[in-house]
């Protein structure tokens, strides 16, 4: 998989925004490809991220189950499920940054 494949997108949340924010040591959170695993989504922040040299210390991976979701319409009560998904929170070395999470 490319590093494109690997990272599907950062999650912006307060929480992840707040994690982004502490020191000395920056985590920031990834949506990332249900199949990819640590040694995958450390290579490709690397990669993705080259231009700040960020160094990768510790990866954690999370997978958030399908939730249940029901609405009422005319026809009567419709349920559904939300996507399951992954999250990988990304832990860069003391004093880096990325400077995409800074200006949120």
């Amino acid at each position: 998989m490319t590093a494109q494949e690997v990272i599907i997108r950062p999650v912006i949340t307060e929480k992840s925004i707040d994690l982004a924010g502490r020191e000395p040591a920056h985590r920031y959170t990834f949506q990332v490809h249900p199949d990819a695993n640590k040694i995958q989504i450390k290579a490709a922040v690397e990669e993705l991220y080259k231009k700040e040299a960020v160094t990768v210390v510790g990866v954690n991976v999370l997978t958030t189950k399908r939730k249940e979701k029901r609405r009422g319409t005319r026809r009567g009560r419709i349920t559904g499920y939300t996507t399951p998904w992954r999250k990988a929170i990304v832990t860069l070395a003391a004093g880096q940054k990325i400077e995409f999470f800074e200006g949120v």
